[in-house]
């Protein structure tokens, strides 16, 4: 053998020999321990969502990709919906799938590159509403201008709603507030508004306002929960959006049949003030006297000018002043006659202005007669009863065997049990005969077949 060949012979013995899976396994080793969790940002393409839950897909950019998995426990977190072509930040570990081979990103958190993950949701769901139409005009239903009712869903110890009742309160002491509370601020406000909302319909408000003050996307985000917008979108009442300030915009302005920039412009529009409305009819009142004065002494001028013209002759211009003199008349009149009716319309519409307190005394009074109704109801009902147990007893009473015996039978008992045929006793047997009076103890003589 020569020399070579035995060198050859040597490195082989010495050289490690590793099978697929060992190699496989080495380079997850190797990659796992030395590149652990990294940041990506890419755009995604070849998105499939399995059956099972998990998303596969491909990160990649202008010159590479690498494949990607997120499993269902991380994608089920997020609040926007991937799709290819969408640009995104991932965060996740760099993994090998030893039975292929390959190597790929195991993903545990996603966000879009840009917006963030709730303003991403948050125009997926704007989309997907206006499409199915509602955010059109033509579904939007008329604010009454003159409401006596408001419910008002938000938080009862929020600054929104003592906003909203400081001004109701001032502006129209006739209009009834409702408070109908909810969280509007974390994970369980949205469910909670969902509640409210339907407990708000079900008291027949002529208005439904729902809202808060402002905040973040974040503490405002249960306004925007799709169930909340549809609940909206369908009710029967009048909605007033007010969340936020001015510059703040949810899902829920946009469904509603108004959106008010704020609580307290929500409030603003629900009560017209009793006093504007009066003080704007005392202002026309004003003017219109003060435009009727201005045109009697233009009239009256011209008059008395026409007047100084006439020289001759005189007779005629006497009836003209006397003509003059009782249009005069007649338009003051006139005037005073149009005046007092704009003073009734002004007392009707004061008479208008319901009170709470007469609101109390009707339901007061609505009560007590139910509560007579109800007493009279049970009384009813108890003396049927009673008479359908003495029916009943008097049936039974007269089925009883002591009945029976009063008639001038009797039963016949041998050692407690009654005696129905001749065969129970024997001669010299003692037996019991009960009769309607009593008990009559008798001994057996002889029994005979009848």
């Amino acid at each position: 053998m020569s020399l070579d060949m035995a060198d050859s012979d040597e490195n082989k013995i010495t050289q490690k020999v590793y099978s697929v899976e060992q190699l496989n396994m080495q380079i997850r080793s190797i990659i796992e321990g030395q590149i652990g969790i990294v940041w990506i940002q890419a755009e995604i393409s070849n998105f499939k969502p399995h059956t099972s839950g998990h998303f596969y897909f491909s990160l990649k950019d202008s010159k590479s990709q690498i494949s990607a998995v997120m499993f269902r426990g991380h994608n089920s977190k997020l609040r926007f919906k991937p799709h290819d072509g969408l640009e995104v930040i991932v965060r996740g570990r760099i993994t090998v799938y030893e039975p292929r081979g390959s190597y790929q990103v195991m993903c545990e958190s996603m966000e879009p590159v840009g917006a963030g993950a709730l303003q991403k949701q948050f125009e997926q769901l704007k989309e997907k509403l206006k499409a199915e139409g509602l955010f059109d005009s033509s579904r939007k239903k008329i604010i009454p201008a003159h409401p006596r009712t408001v419910a008002v869903v938000t938080s009862p110890t929020g600054a929104a709603i003592q906003d909203i009742l400081n001004i109701m309160s001032r502006r129209a002491k006739n209009v009834q507030v409702v408070v109908v509370p909810s969280n509007v601020q974390g994970a369980n406000a949205a469910p909670q508004l969902c509640d409210a909302f339907n407990q708000a319909q079900r008291l027949q408000p002529d208005v439904i306002i729902i809202g808060r003050g402002g905040g973040s996307i974040e503490d405002m985000w249960c306004f925007n929960d799709e169930k909340l917008a549809r609940l909206i979108a369908s009710s029967s009442i009048p909605v007033i959006s007010a969340v936020g300030h001015e510059i703040d915009f949810t899902i829920a302005d946009f469904v509603a049949d108004l959106r008010a920039p704020t609580p307290s412009a929500a409030a603003e529009l629900v009560a017209k003030s009793s006093a504007e409305i009066e003080q704007r009819l005392t202002q026309l009142y004003k003017n219109l006297n003060s435009l009727i004065t201005t045109q009697l002494k233009i009239k009256l001028q011209t008059v008395v000018h026409l007047a100084r013209q006439l020289t001759d002759p005189k007779k005629k211009l006497q009836d003209l002043m006397l003509r003059n003199d009782d249009l005069f008349n007649r338009l003051e009149n006139a005037v005073k006659v149009y005046v007092g009716g704009l003073n009734k319309d002004i007392q009707i519409l004061k008479n208008k202005l319901v009170s709470p307190l007469q609101v109390i005394q009707k339901l007061r009074l609505s009560l007590d007669h139910k509560n007579i109704q109800l007493k009279n109801a049970m009384d009813l009902n108890i003396k049927n009863r009673v008479y359908k147990v003495e029916s009943m007893m008097a049936l039974l009473d007269s089925l009883s065997p002591l009945k029976v015996v009063e008639r001038g039978f009797s039963i016949t008992k041998t050692k407690g049990h009654l005696v129905k045929s001749i065969t129970q006793v024997k001669k010299n047997d003692i037996i019991d005969i009960e009769v309607h009076d009593g008990v009559i103890e008798a001994e057996v003589i002889q029994t005979q077949k009848g």
